[in-house]
């Protein structure tokens, strides 16, 4: 349950995680903006497909009242883009994430791009799943982390279905609503000119950090920063 103080704006923050990551990624912000006085809610994305993460994302809210700001990490950016859809959403902050178009996938929007080092060394299970090898997620996916931080990451990691990068979203939440993006200018899984690009496609108001893939745990004050701009901005 999301517990706001009395002196807080009238508005949950709810993060959505991306691919090889989990909801317990998001604990330096949580208790940052926790500290100010908001409501909070970590999705637990299942990484199944786009719309089982969207379905989860509409279950969290509704669970809480009143409206809604959506975070979302890296493949998170692609689900807010699509569960964003609602009276509710008043905003969108994407964190080094993904923001695609209507009838856009995943990985469409990469498709000009090289194909990235870390993919070969990508394994998949039974079921279709990637796993990120515990010993190569620091060097790309959280190389600003201390070892042992970035090896937690690894261990908690929530695998992703390699289809649901090429399910395509059927709106585009940010086409009606404002947004922000926060820039990894040092990311290694999404390249920081492509950010930029998302970004500025999206009209989104933009700041940009020295920092690896997931600016949340490394630079969790910047990150808690934007989210905090978002709020002001948007609750009436």
């Amino acid at each position: 349950m999301a517990i706001r103080s009395p002196s807080a704006p009238n508005v949950t923050v709810i993060l959505v995680h991306g691919a090889w990551a989990d909801g317990s990624s998001w604990n330096e912000v949580i208790a940052r903006l926790q500290a100010e006085g908001l409501a909070v809610v970590s999705v637990q994305n299942p990484l199944s497909s786009l719309a089982d993460d969207v379905a989860a994302v509409h279950r969290a809210m509704e669970l809480v009242d009143g409206p809604v700001i959506l975070v979302g990490h890296s493949w998170g950016g692609t689900v807010i883009t699509q569960a964003g859809v609602s009276a509710r959403v008043l905003a969108l902050v994407y964190i080094a994430a993904f923001a695609p178009d209507r009838d856009q996938s995943t990985n469409a929007l990469q498709a000009n791009d090289p194909v990235p080092e870390y993919a070969a060394l990508l394994r998949v299970d039974s079921a279709g799943y990637l796993h990120f090898p515990a010993d190569a997620l620091p060097h790309y996916f959280a190389q600003d982390l201390a070892t042992v931080n970035a090896r937690v990451l690894a261990a908690t990691q929530g695998p992703i279905r390699a289809s649901a990068f090429d399910d395509r979203v059927t709106e585009a939440a940010w086409r009606d609503r404002p947004s922000w993006y926060l820039v990894s200018g040092q990311d290694r899984m999404i390249a920081p000119r492509l950010q930029r690009e998302m970004a500025q496609r999206i009209q989104a108001r933009v700041t940009e950090v020295p920092a690896s893939h997931v600016p949340f745990a490394s630079r969790p004050r910047e990150t808690t920063a934007i989210i905090l701009e978002a709020v002001a901005a948007a609750v009436p």
